[in-house]
């Protein structure tokens, strides 16, 4: 059965780094500066770093293109915002401030002797000055027919000695919102308790700089009095401003620099370790040194460098050094692990070349599968996914250039230590090892395996060829993985069944902000009842005026209100207030020039002028509030959002079906609620692209295209598999984790590759036969690359903030599901088809062996592939342990 092989590319560009590994092994010096003077000077651009930051939330965590952004426009273009202040009919979030009560032991905070610690935090709050000239809440406050806009609920639980509470609506005032954890009294609206009460504050919009700046030190001075603790045992308070959001969000960084640090310290004594040999000569501690530094310094390049250009900088961006040195460390492992399969008498040019023409093809599989995997993550919507896939792309770019150059150039320095036999700390000659002489390890060193020419086997690539490899080839074992690997498909997909979508807004804040308390006793104490929702009526033919017209508005206001998401009998509604008006007056409002002229007269006595858009009498747009409830989880608010949009454009239909009303729905925090229009479709799509993407370059670049298959397909397992467990791990759906799942596009491909790779360049006749030598050859590597990395993010699990031990999570999950498919379910499958190791009926002729007077039985085709790569090396060639199936392989 003929081999398929692509190899069209594959074999050019071995043939390349073959070449630039000879150049640098003879000019190391030249690698080794030149990195460090371009790094040195683009680095200067984190000078720029405070300026680059981007902390605004809705900006970063909303989608660019979001539904309801455009219709906030319009809301602004027709609804602005009045000098008469009313929360109702903000279309932004407004500037404010903003208090949560509540009382300890459940007792009822409408008592008397506790609503008086209330009206003190009243009194407290109004007390609040700044330095400024205007520091005052009385100075900033917006108002309400020339007063601060007050607290309804003060007021009115203020006269409950004589005045009966209904909840949630007394006498016209909504009050689901600022009284929370009520007890009704039996068979009754009447409020018995309640456990707390929510104050705001509202200051007028910023018209001015300065009046920015006044609010802002308002807002913040009144940050900081309630952050101390409140001495009371009785009550508690929890505390919120506009500008929390955006303020707490930016300290995540600072609680994630000194993680870091430990990360880098750890990175390096682990890559020590892992690269630590016994000889003194062979010992490979500076070469470890130098792929941890080669990491810093790409991402110090990348980061200046777009920094310089002014890409901004989103938090979730601070995560990426963390990554960026798993994988610098991962691919040094590679080329370390290629290296000291070289012969140690070659000259370090030659091996050098060998180390490139074997090592640098499969780092460059790897790299430009992770690089376009970000690199289409710019697709999505969010800019902070967006902000994180520019920086870790290029920086991962520039891992791979500062690989082939920097780290080649320090592994050649290296090389010329062990070639003249010096000790790797004082750098003075040891003497070669003797059988017949005593030593201690210190003073001798050099030692290399006389079969191969090649330095001595790590114990672990000996486990991996005679106990693993051929543990793992067992039919019995390979039945036991097919099963294992069900049981792991089975559990993912589970999980992907469960998995929620939608970030909440706390989690942007560290875990002991007072944000994330404020949003807590938002939860507990205020989810019954959720916002007002505008229904805003676009037509500018709508007949107001007639009865028919009328009536089916009616009708759409009962399809809202259906839903046991909308409140019954609460909707706000000028319309119908006009009606009630019309008929207590004896007006006939079905009449349009009635209509017309007396709703001024609605408007003097109620503050519904702000709900009618008129021009030329005529009614441009109008609006309406329909109330929400039970809006408690990410499943709530997306429901809700579907739920209202899907029902305006059924509205417009009923409303009129030749000429199909429109409407529109809005509240403030649906531009946060787009999200999940967008998260699910944005995530399949970037999943899809990637895939198809990594299949094409696994196929260019693998020279076997079903095993390029197998790599497509475990980059969709795993990504099922993180999908899956990451919802079992509490982990959303949102942008932080959709940054996280382009990573595992590109990550998911790294070991399956570097094993697949391994597999189809085995001399090796039969597919266990050649499962086995993949394993002992790159074995050691998966499992330095996986433990490095891991240990580059596994400090994150201690951070105090949501986006970094999301992040953990995630890439726990890749490199664990990635190392298993490498070292696990790869291998087994790969022999399932023996298409990836056929040899074809020319292969097998070329294979005849010869004898070569002083030189070992080899093939035809092994000798003159040798001739092609080390014509002039007769030392090498005449070596009886010269191995000529490496040289097979490599070709």
């Amino acid at each position: 059965m003929p081999a398929c092989n692509t190899n069209c590319f594959e074999a050019p560009l071995s043939k390349g780094f073959k070449k630039l590994g000879l150049v640098v092994g003879k000019h190391p010096w030249v690698f080794l500066l030149l990195p460090l003077v371009l790094s040195g000077g683009l680095g200067v651009g984190f000078y720029f770093l405070d300026e680059r930051e981007a902390n605004d939330i809705e900006d970063q965590f909303t989608p660019t293109n979001g539904q309801a952004k455009k219709e906030r426009e319009y809301v602004k273009t027709y609804f602005p915002h009045s000098d008469e202040f009313s929360q109702l009919r903000l279309y932004t979030e407004g500037t404010y401030a903003s208090l949560i009560v509540f009382s300890y032991s459940n007792k009822d905070l409408l008592s008397k002797e506790l609503f008086q610690k209330v009206i003190d935090m009243d009194h407290k709050v109004r007390s609040i000055t700044t330095e400024l000239e205007r520091g005052t809440y009385a100075d900033l406050c917006a108002t309400t027919n020339g007063k601060c806009a007050s607290n309804a609920v003060l007021d009115i639980v203020s006269n409950a000695a004589t005045t009966t509470i209904d909840y949630p609506l007394h006498q016209g005032m909504f009050l689901g919102s600022t009284i929370g954890g009520v007890t009704l009294k039996p068979n009754s609206n009447a409020i018995q308790s309640a456990e707390a009460v929510r104050l705001f504050y509202f200051l007028k919009d910023a018209k001015t700089e300065m009046d920015g700046s006044e609010n802002g030190a308002w807002l913040q001075a009144f940050i900081d009095t309630f952050s101390k603790e409140i001495p009371d045992d009785m009550i508690s308070v929890s505390h919120f401003t506009s500008i929390s959001r955006e303020e707490e969000f930016e300290r995540n960084s600072k609680t994630v620099i000194p993680l870091f640090s430990i990360t880098y310290v750890v990175a390096i004594n682990i890559s020590i370790a892992l690269c630590i040999r016994l000889d003194c000569v062979r010992n490979k501690v500076w070469v470890a040194l130098a792929g941890v530094l080669s990491a810093g310094l790409a991402v110090l390049t990348s980061f200046g460098l777009l920094l310089f250009c002014g890409v901004p900088f989103s938090m979730p961006v601070a995560s990426a050094p963390f990554l960026i040195l798993g994988i610098g460390v991962d691919d040094m492992f590679i080329m370390i692990s290629c290296w000291q399969r070289t012969k140690v008498h070659d000259k370090v040019e030659d091996r050098m070349a060998e180390t490139y023409m074997e090592a640098a093809v499969s780092i460059t599989i790897t790299t430009l599968t992770n690089v376009l995997a970000f690199y289409i993550g710019l697709l999505t919507p969010f800019r902070s996914v967006q902000s994180f896939c520019m920086y870790t792309g290029l920086a991962i770019l520039f891992c791979y250039i500062y690989n082939i150059t920097f780290f080649g150039a320090c592994l050649a320095l290296n090389g010329r230590r062990e070639r003249s036999n010096t000790h790797w700390l004082p750098c003075m000659k040891v003497e070669t090892p003797d059988e017949y002489k005593k030593s201690n390890a210190c003073s001798v060193g050099g030692a290399y395996d006389p079969e191969t020419g090649a330095e001595k086997e790590m114990p672990i690539n000996f486990f991996f060829k005679k106990y693993y490899g051929p543990f793992l080839t067992n039919i019995w074992t390979k039945v036991f993985v097919v099963f294992l690997y069900a049981g792991y498909l089975a559990g993912s997909i589970y999980g992907c069944l469960q998995l929620e979508e939608g970030i909440q807004l706390k989690n942007l804040a560290p875990d002991d902000s007072y944000v994330a308390s404020y949003y807590d006793n938002e939860d507990r104490y205020f989810s019954s009842y959720g916002p007002f929702v505008m229904l805003v009526i676009k037509d500018e033919n709508f007949q107001y005026w007639e009865k028919s017209a009328r009536e089916n508005l009616n009708k759409c206001l009962k399809e809202f209100e259906s839903s046991d998401m909308v409140a019954k009998n609460m909707t706000i509604s000028w319309l119908d207030s006009y009606e009630q008006y019309g008929a207590s007056t004896g007006l006939d409002i079905s009449d349009k020039s009635v209509f017309m002229a007396n709703l001024s007269k609605l408007f003097a006595v109620s503050g519904f002028y702000l709900d009618v858009v008129i021009y030329n009498r005529k009614i441009l747009a109008s609006r309406l509030f329909i109330p929400s409830i039970n809006i408690a989880t990410a499943i709530d608010e997306k429901n809700m959002l579907n739920f209202f949009r899907d029902t305006a454009s059924t509205c417009g239909q009923i409303m009129d079906l030749s000429n199909p009303a429109d409407l529109l729905v809005y509240h403030p925090a649906f531009i946060y609620y787009d999200q999940y229009a967008v998260i699910v479709n944005n995530t399949v799509q970037n999943i899809v692209v990637a895939t198809a993407v990594m299949l094409v370059i696994s196929l260019l670049l693998i020279p076997n295209p079903v095993c390029s298959l197998w790599v497509t397909f475990a980059i969709v397992s795993i990504i099922v598999g993180v999908a899956g467990f990451m919802a079992l791990w509490d982990v959303n759906l949102d942008s932080i984790s959709m940054i996280n799942l382009v990573i595992c596009i590109g990550f998911s491909v790294d070991f399956s590759a570097h094993i697949s790779y391994a597999f189809v360049s085995s001399s090796e006749k039969t597919p266990n036969e050649k499962a086995i030598d993949a394993l002992y050859n790159l074995g050691y590597p998966i499992i330095q690359g996986a433990v490095s990395t891991v240990a580059g993010v596994v400090v994150l699990s201690a951070a105090k903030s949501y986006i970094f031990r999301t992040f953990f999570k995630i890439m726990f999950l890749v490199i664990l599901f990635g190392a298993v498919h490498g070292l696990v379910f790869i291998p087994v499958f790969l022999t399932f088809f023996g298409v990836c190791g056929v040899r074809s009926v020319e292969d097998e002729k070329s294979q005849t062996h010869v004898d070569i007077p002083g030189v070992q039985s080899m093939t035809i085709s092994n000798a003159i592939q040798h001739l092609m790569i080390a014509p002039d090396d007769s030392r090498a060639f005449m070596h009886p342990g010269y191995n000529m199936r490496r040289v097979l392989r490599l070709t």
